[in-house]
């Protein structure tokens, strides 16, 4: 964390010109406290998702933490006439009803309104339409990730992946990449000073299924394998944003649009991602994009951070990190075998944990044996969640 960083919040568009607010100094970092706001509506059926968060400042240390803010109400405005509620999911995480997809040359607003009453609202965004995907390649690079993204600090393979497109001549085209993997997992669950049980050790009813605390002799942790099958899904956040100014109606040729890490040597699903920016979005990605990489990485604090679209409605000068987007998709599936691989994976439970697993049976032996009426050690239920699933991917292949 730099000494001083400044926070500048000054974004301008066409539907609501918001001004600047003063820079936040943090060399007295312990008064950082900045609500976070991050959505994108698509065209695809898949979730529509708004994320909301308090990034906050420790005011002994001057450390970041996010913590979600629960119980807010959030609504989509489409062409300032329909409303469309979102309901909370999970804490921070409000989701549009199922069946609710952005339509191309739509309006959409983002509107919030916190428990205690403060109201934000983003500038309109029309989606605008995208260009075909093109042609997909990915290539194996041993040395493809930065010094701040390699998994145990040393592990720097992956697979680039990149993209060749015919773009569009009668129009001015703002890009945005993003990438989505599975990967098949094998552990569902680590205890810490615990013991995973299905049933509740004390009634033997069912439907327990949780790490129940012991009082160890040494501080200890098992892991256990997945019951059924289960996949961890990551996404890529690295900011990918390209403006065809200067190749209107050319050939883009092998633009890098993913490194997927080598967490292990099973193969994988991979989604690429394409899509839409108007103007102004493409405007505040690429200043994140500038920042980003003149810091060394996104783990980095950058010199500045760039407020978004969204404002306090009653007060104009509050600084508000994020951006509402609307975002039309061009996606493509792609099945990475991970054959051209030259270097050893660590692993992903060792990419993940930075060690490897402890089953509960190096303690106990290899025979199963019977504790508080079950057989030990039991497999744990992979649970869904946004970076779990227990459903087939679809596109995914038998191994």
């Amino acid at each position: 964390m730099r000494a001083l960083l400044l926070l500048v919040v000054c974004v301008s568009t066409l539907v609501l010109p918001l001004g600047c607010v003063d820079s936040l100094d943090l060399s007295e970092r312990g008064t950082v406290d900045v609500v976070v706001i991050d959505g994108t509506i698509t065209n695809l059926a898949e979730d529509q998702i708004i994320r909301i968060n308090r990034s906050k400042a420790d005011r002994l240390t001057g450390r970041f933490g996010s913590t979600p803010i629960t119980q807010a109400t959030v609504s989509v405005v489409v062409d300032s006439a329909q409303i469309i509620p979102m309901t909370e999911t999970d804490s921070g995480t409000y989701k549009a009803p199922t069946g609710f997809v952005g339509q191309i040359g739509h309006a959409y607003q983002l509107r919030i309104t916190l428990r205690e009453g403060t109201r934000y609202e983003s500038s309109t965004e029309v989606m605008q339409s995208v260009p075909p995907m093109g042609k997909l390649s990915a290539r194996f690079n041993p040395n493809s990730l930065p010094a701040d993204q390699r998994l145990q600090n040393f592990y720097a393979a992956a697979h680039d992946f990149y993209v060749t497109l015919q773009d569009p001549a009668n129009q001015h085209n703002y890009y945005r990449w993003g990438w989505k993997l599975w990967e098949k997992q094998e552990w569902c669950i680590s205890c810490a000073n615990a013991l995973y049980f299905i049933n509740d050790p004390g009634t033997n009813i069912g439907l327990y299924e949780k790490c129940f605390p012991v009082n160890p002799l040494q501080p200890f942790v098992y892991d256990y394998v997945c019951r059924t099958q289960c996949w961890d899904i990551f996404q890529g956040y690295e900011v990918n944003v390209f403006d065809d100014q200067y190749s209107n109606g050319g050939t883009i040729t092998d633009r890098r649009v993913a490194q997927i890490p080598f967490y292990q040597t099973n193969p994988c699903l991979v989604e690429i991602r394409q899509g839409s920016l108007t103007a102004d979005a493409h405007r505040y990605f690429k200043l994140l994009q500038d920042q980003t990489q003149n810091t060394g990485g996104i783990a980095d604090t950058p010199p500045t951070i760039a407020g978004g679209n969204i404002q306090n409605v009653t007060n104009t000068r509050e600084a508000v990190v994020g951006y509402f987007s609307a975002s039309a998709i061009s996606s493509e599936l792609y099945w990475l075998d991970r054959k051209d691989a030259t270097t050893r994976a660590p692993g992903l439970f060792m990419a993940q944990n930075d060690r490897d697993p402890i089953p509960e049976s190096l303690i106990f032996g290899n025979l199963p044996f019977i504790f508080a009426g079950e057989s030990r050690p039991p497999t744990a239920v992979c649970l869904e969640s946004d970076g779990r699933t227990p459903n087939t991917p679809k596109g995914w292949r038998s191994n």
